[in-house]
């Protein structure tokens, strides 16, 4: 698996990254949901490098002009409930792509005996896609392999790429064992230190869905 990490070159992505994680800024869910789609944006304009073009014949009001578009079916599937802004943002540039979802969730545990449950798959064909996997915080990667696995009920995916804002190492390295394959991309906005024992990122955001959403009731 590749890594591209975007916090190691400058950019407008350190601004946005910057609101998320400050304490005060972070209170405004708008703004906290708005940060989210606006590193999307970005972080799906450098995947859209990668991607395969083709020769496309336009006709304008003067004349024909041929002009290089993607080529690939692109899929973008989001973990809920975390993910729906930062999923938004990937539509808002891949604008013809397919879009599905899984509902997963964590039991409480700690980063070595955590469980993850799965209760919902809405999702079209995945055959021969351009599969891009989006869920805003990479803590076990638990959740993220568990998702990829019951996307794949609907076929196997062409290429896969997996986006986050915010990574652990201790995620990294099981996405690592899990797709070996180089034709596997993980894409960050920053890797952080390290997991707690309650398997939250440090230093972190906080709760990405509860952030966007408002708090949750636990049942």
């Amino acid at each position: 698996m590749k890594v591209v990490n975007l916090e190691s070159q400058d950019s407008i992505i350190s601004n946005y990254m910057a609101e998320l994680r400050d304490c005060d800024v972070q209170q405004g869910r708008l703004l906290f949901r708005e940060n989210l789609r606006r590193i999307a944006r970005l972080m799906a304009y450098e995947i859209s490098k990668t991607l395969d073009y083709a020769p496309q014949l336009v006709h304008t009001p003067l004349a024909d002009r041929n002009v290089r578009t993607m080529n690939e079916r692109l899929v973008v599937g989001t973990v809920l409930r975390a993910g729906l802004a930062f999923h938004e943002g990937f539509l808002d540039v891949f604008d013809k792509a397919d879009a599905g979802f899984v509902a997963a969730y964590r039991e409480e545990g700690t980063k070595e005996n955590i469980r993850i449950q799965l209760d919902y798959l809405a999702a079209p064909h995945l055959e021969g896609s351009t599969f891009l996997l989006v869920d805003p915080m990479l803590a076990t990667g638990g959740s993220l392999t568990l998702a990829y696995d019951t996307f794949c009920r609907n076929g196997q995916p062409r290429k896969l790429h997996i986006c986050c804002v915010i990574a652990a190492p201790e995620g990294i390295r099981r996405l690592e064992e899990a797709f070996p394959s180089d034709d596997v991309t993980l894409w960050v906005a920053a890797i952080d230190d390290h997991l707690n024992e309650q398997a939250y990122i440090v230093p972190g955001l906080g709760d990405a869905g509860d952030l966007s959403f408002g708090e949750k009731l636990s049942h």
